[in-house]
């Protein structure tokens, strides 16, 4: 029986997209916070929310939530952030 190699890596082919611009500032601006609901992510978003209000001048802060941490947030979430118009979105990492 000859000798099978499987090669475990990811061959899927990822495409080199360029990184949004930078915001030139946050005042007046929408934020989305996107929770990946990890334990402490709360904790953290809540944290940044006031910080962002309170340092920055951000007007309104969007909150949605991932169901699970452990897949890719799911088309509606993150429908959630696009119709809301928000300027720019922070993915909170927490445990």
């Amino acid at each position: 029986m000859p000798t099978v190699l499987i090669n475990p890596l990811n061959e899927a082919i990822n495409l080199k997209v360029a990184p949004a611009a930078r915001l030139s500032h946050l005042a007046g601006t929408k934020i989305g916070l996107l929770d990946i609901s990890k334990p402490g992510g709360s904790v953290f978003l809540d944290r940044i929310e006031h910080l962002l209000k309170e340092r920055f001048g951000v007007k309104d802060v969007i909150r949605v939530t991932k169901p699970t941490f452990t897949k890719p947030a799911p088309t509606d979430v993150i429908d959630l952030l696009s119709k809301a118009g928000c300027h720019g979105v922070i993915e909170a990492l927490a445990d």
